[in-house]
């Protein structure tokens, strides 16, 4: 409008106003229908950006397995140790010396066999008095008995003895027996420590450690001897000690057998039989404590070696079973595609064991379900899946 004014008022300028004015015209009419046909475009890309949205992508060729249940057969490899099926240190029971030593390290002994003999002089003081002791209670009780039964024998006639000097000398031949019954078990307590002084195999086995030398002063443990006289251990028959965790508890039982190697012999299968199961979890690895016997009669397997033990995971009812493929596991779940008319339906599943490519899967599937081999989280769920029919099994 002011531009009009202008070429109104001034006569000189019209002219060139007015060639301007035609040019401005142009170019906003140019303008005008290039924003009308970016407007256009604009629009038909919108309605193409759509229309892909709504439509359901499509898979094609999709490998798919049919779900069938089966056993799935592992095994778990548990770390164990070998220790002596019987084990004991030999401590003295009596404050004394050593006199002799029988046996040594790495000896065979048997059952009874003796291992030491040890002297203790104030025993044989303690003796001599308990045998003194017994023997004049021996005689008191004698002398008391005596007179009671003569005065018995003389109170049968009337008026001889007093009832009252009757019961004194039957409770002074009753309270010097049982004198005599007590210096009878002192003299045995005696003599048992007196055979304490010799120490013998309680088992047959291989003493595997010696902590003295004849002359040595030694006593029970703590009140003399800080380490075992000897150390005995049965080796002939070996347990083997595992720790289960709670997981795989149920696939071990009783006489079931496992095999295992040691270090020792790397190439070489040794064989244990299931015996003994704690039946509870230990709190603290919460795991249960298995114990085999192992045969060695041959000694090579030691007490202390650390075996690599093999335990067989074989289910005893059936499960169902996929390739590890087929399981998708993503940071919001852990699931398999099956397909149901040609669509894809996410199902959730909790995995079990693995083994050689496959693994057990638990969730809401039936026998005969069709399930994508190969899982994605591209084959969204509800798309369409085109299947190969080469390739269902």
């Amino acid at each position: 409008m002011q531009l009009k004014n202008v070429i109104h008022h001034d006569p000189v300028r019209q002219p060139v106003f007015s060639r301007l004015l035609k040019g401005s015209t142009g170019f906003v009419l140019a303008g005008i229908g290039l924003l009308a046909l970016l407007q256009s475009c604009k629009s038909t890309n919108g309605e193409e950006t759509a229309n892909n949205t709504k439509a359901a992508p499509v898979v094609v060729s999709t490998e798919v397995v049919s779900l069938q249940k089966g056993r799935l057969s592992s095994s778990l490899q548990i770390p164990g140790e070998l220790v002596a099926f019987q084990q004991v240190d030999l401590y003295a029971k009596e404050n004394s010396f050593v006199r002799k030593l029988y046996v040594d390290v790495g000896s065979e002994v048997k059952t009874g066999q003796l291992l030491v003999t040890m002297e203790a002089p104030e025993l044989a003081s303690l003796e001599a008095a308990a045998q003194s002791r017994l023997r004049s209670q021996e005689a008191l009780y004698i002398a008391s008995k005596s007179n009671y039964e003569r005065l018995l024998e003389t109170s049968k006639t009337p008026g001889t003895i007093s009832q009252n000097d009757l019961d004194q000398a039957l409770a002074k031949k009753n309270s010097d027996f049982a004198q005599w019954d007590a210096a009878k078990a002192q003299s045995r307590e005696v003599a048992n420590r007196r055979g304490y002084l010799e120490i013998r195999a309680p088992f047959n086995g291989v003493i595997t450690a010696r902590n003295v030398n004849p002359g040595a002063y030694v006593g029970p443990s703590g009140k003399g001897s800080e380490f075992p006289l000897f150390t005995l251990q049965e080796q002939k028959k070996l347990r083997l000690v595992i720790y289960v965790p709670e997981a795989y508890t149920g696939y071990l039982n009783q006489q079931d057998i496992v095999n295992f190697n040691v270090n020792a012999f790397p190439n070489e299968k040794f064989s244990a039989q299931v015996k003994r199961l704690a039946g509870a979890l230990d709190s603290r690895l919460r795991s249960q404590r298995i114990e085999m016997d192992v045969t060695n009669a041959n000694k090579r397997l030691l007490p202390g070696m650390v075996a690599n033990v093999m335990i067989p995971l074989s289910t005893k009812d059936s499960t169902f079973i996929l390739p590890k493929t087929a399981v998708v596991s993503s940071q919001e779940r852990v699931f398999v595609i099956k397909v149901v008319n040609n669509k894809a339906e996410w199902v959730d599943v909790k995995k079990g064991r693995e083994t050689d490519g496959k693994v057990e899967v638990f969730g809401e599937l039936n026998a005969g379900d069709l399930i994508v081999k190969t899982g994605s989280e591209e084959v969204r769920d509800g798309s369409t899946v085109i299947l190969n029919s080469s390739l269902q099994f």
